[in-house]
């Protein structure tokens, strides 16, 4: 029995450790979508839509691991709200690797588009945004930190202020300096997957607080991802 329970808590630290590496991925991917639409880098962009069904297998199978320690472990408390927290994760985390992948498919439609010292500014400074929430929230699992998952909602509001101030710049680039319409329509697109990346890191977070504390709130965020279909494809209005 003793060699059992020890054998249900390494496979626990497993898990997590799963998770951490997963979600790490996520932060990974961001810069190189953000690469391919700033610097036209197409192999940036490649790499990173060819790595995406690798990366859900990987996702997968996790969460039918942690399935699996539930049917035949029967955990209780703390570690059954861990394994359930886990499965959302999960879910959150292969979203936003969705996310980034529409993010490459983006900057394949704006490929060879001069964009404004501006627009380019509030990409950067987006992508730099969401890549900060997703280390924060990464650091709050790893460490059942309830205090530091509180924060990620208040960093998701700077992105959502910056997401505002983007598209105002697409229709002010678009009036002043005449911006193809097609593309206009792409970069709002664009700032829509920062922003949904974003709240689905606030959703992690949401998680994190359930496993340390037992109580779930309904967040906007939550709502706001809830009937989004990441893994639809970047609409092309030239078409």
């Amino acid at each position: 029995m003793e060699e059992m329970r020890k054998t249900y808590h390494q496979e626990l630290e497993a898990i997590r450790e799963d998770m951490i590496s997963l979600a790490a991925g996520v932060i990974d991917r961001i810069p190189r979508g953000t690469q391919a639409i700033l610097d036209g880098d197409l192999e940036a962009a490649e790499y990173v839509i060819r790595s995406d069904d690798g990366f859900n297998e990987r996702c997968l199978a996790l969460e039918e691991r942690c399935y699996q320690v539930v049917a035949l472990q029967q955990p209780m408390a703390v570690d059954l709200r861990r394994l359930m927290a886990a499965v959302r994760i999960i879910s959150e985390i292969e979203r936003s690797a969705d996310l980034v992948v529409n993010l490459c498919k983006a900057a394949r439609r704006v490929y060879g588009s001069q964009l404004s010292p501006r627009l380019r500014g509030l990409i950067s400074r987006m992508a730099d945004q969401a890549v900060q929430e997703w280390r924060f929230v990464v650091d709050a699992y790893a460490e059942g930190d309830a205090p530091l998952a509180n924060a990620i909602e208040d960093m998701d509001d700077m992105l959502d202020r910056t997401h505002s101030e983007f598209i105002e710049a697409i229709f002010e680039t678009h009036h002043e300096l005449h911006l193809d319409l097609a593309i206009a329509v792409q970069l709002a697109l664009v700032a829509r997957f920062y922003e949904r990346i974003g709240d689905h890191a606030v959703n992690v977070a949401e998680r994190v607080k359930y496993m340390a504390t037992g109580y779930l709130e309904d967040t906007e965020a939550m709502r706001r991802t809830s009937g989004y279909d990441e893994s639809a494809p970047v609409p092309d209005p030239s078409t």
